[in-house]
């Protein structure tokens, strides 16, 4: 499979949703040739994950409005609790409002050369009433801004995640950055764009981690 092919396929399976995983059954397994597809789309996909990583260095050129829109597409398929979907994105491609950001906070210095960043909020007038189970947003924005990275890669963009919840000081204080309701709390910071370099991904396989069944 050629590299032109491989972000082409990635491209698809991430922003169309027409692929998944599992689709190896059912309907769209009458074939050989179509379950030889969902393998073949299978390792795009896993290829992507494996070679996602956090990038803090980026070029000058802009990211087009098509892909900042399959961007966050992926983000809002992500999983949430309920399918409440309690999140929010600021898209911030002001270079004045990239640098205060940078001049803030130190983990997220990068967006000072980054032609934009996504901000991950959890929205309060979304999530979860009851207290118990109200902090179920955090897995949920999280995993729209795993999506999001994902996605980014796959349409041949760098990103980084930096946090800013649980730390509230930091996370109230970009809220008043970007104006936003109280409603609304900043889980993280994504600066992203054309990357101005090629870091390796790490392999993070460890057997160690993993467990079957009960602790021994």
């Amino acid at each position: 499979m050629n590299k032109k092919f491989l972000w082409a396929a990635m491209t698809n399976f991430f922003l169309t949703g027409a692929l998944a995983l599992s689709s190896c059954c059912g309907n769209c397994c009458k074939t050989e040739n179509a379950a030889c597809n969902n393998i073949d789309s299978a390792e795009v996909v896993l290829q992507a994950i494996q070679t996602r990583t956090s990038v803090r260095d980026y070029q000058e050129t802009p990211v087009e409005d098509w892909k900042v829109e399959k961007i966050l597409r992926a983000g809002m398929a992500a999983p949430s609790a309920i399918n409440k979907q309690p999140w929010s994105f600021t898209v911030v491609n002001d270079k004045a409002l990239l640098q205060q950001i940078a001049d803030s906070a130190q983990n997220a210095h990068m967006a000072a050369k980054a032609p934009m960043a996504i901000v991950v909020c959890g929205d309060m007038t979304k999530a979860i009433e009851d207290e118990k189970i109200r902090e179920f947003w955090v897995q949920d924005a999280s995993a729209a801004t795993e999506n999001i990275l994902l996605a980014a890669h796959a349409l041949g963009l760098g990103a980084v995640w930096t946090g800013f919840y649980p730390n509230l000081d930091k996370a109230k204080m970009m809220g008043r950055m970007l104006n936003m309701p109280s409603s609304q709390i900043v889980l993280c910071v994504i600066p992203m764009g054309y990357p101005a370099e090629s870091p390796a991904p790490k392999d993070k396989w460890n057997t160690e981690n993993v467990h079957y069944n009960v602790w021994k």
